[in-house]
């Protein structure tokens, strides 16, 4: 503990609330098409999404496939024939406007960013990881941002680690911290690229791979600060609170 030189931070669901900004694109396609989006329709979304992307972690699916015919491949479930690539652009434009924050996270990354050399570490798109995080006021703490598409990899792959620790200038992999909520993109991909991991276990899931342990395991990131060695009130002074 307090360690540290280098901090991985995941994006989505870590720093930004992307199940808030989700929703808002996923009304605004849905209401393009005239079509309801019923929670019914909204958890079967969830799942062939989730399948889709276990597939391409796993090697067995390319990314363009993935985003391609997800929504074509639900609407099929429906009878309904759409154009996959054209739903996937107009989500992606949607889902670029979202930047809900994860509660404490701006003020997080305000305190630390002068201690730490800070870096993103996600999966995705490109410009809409980059776009909702210069919209959201933290890009500017960050001295690089690694989104899977630049990469040509996916988290958890190696490969995806191997890019990362590339570029950053004097990396050491013993003075380095991911911290994300994902287990198997963030936990296993930093366990198996042998750095230490932070679980952001905010929905208190349980860990299906007791073979791999988390470094550390938080239910809220301001429970962060602990593990960094990082006295809060301090933080609170900065921020003006």
């Amino acid at each position: 503990m307090g360690h540290y030189k280098t901090l991985l931070f995941d994006l989505d669901d870590t720093l930004l609330d992307f199940g808030a900004s989700e929703d808002v694109a996923l009304q605004k396609l849905f209401d393009d098409q005239q079509f309801t989006l019923t929670p019914e329709v909204k958890s079967n979304y969830k799942k062939l999404n989730d399948s889709l992307w276990r597939a391409y972690e796993n090697d067995e699916m390319d990314r363009d496939e993935v985003v391609n015919t997800r929504f074509a491949r639900l609407f099929e479930q429906y009878g309904i024939h759409v154009d996959g690539v054209a739903l996937e652009q107009n989500y992606r434009k949607y889902l670029s406007e979202g930047h809900h924050l994860i509660e404490g996270a701006i003020e997080l990354i305000q305190k630390i960013h002068t201690e730490f050399d800070l870096y993103v570490v996600s999966n995705g798109a490109s410009y809409t990881q980059q776009k909702r995080l210069k919209d959201s006021g933290m890009a500017p703490y960050f001295n690089k941002v690694f989104v899977s598409e630049d990469t040509g990899y996916q988290k958890p792959m190696k490969g995806f680690f191997d890019f990362v620790f590339a570029q950053i200038d004097n990396f050491d992999a013993s003075e380095t911290l991911i911290i994300g909520d994902s287990f198997s993109a963030d936990v296993t991909g930093g366990w198996n690229a042998g750095i230490d991991t932070c679980w952001v276990n905010i929905k208190e899931r349980v860990n299906q791979h007791p073979e791999i342990i988390p470094t550390y395991e938080i239910r809220k990131l301001e429970e962060l600060y602990g593990v960094l060695g990082i006295n809060r009130k301090v933080n609170e002074a900065f921020s003006g609170n």
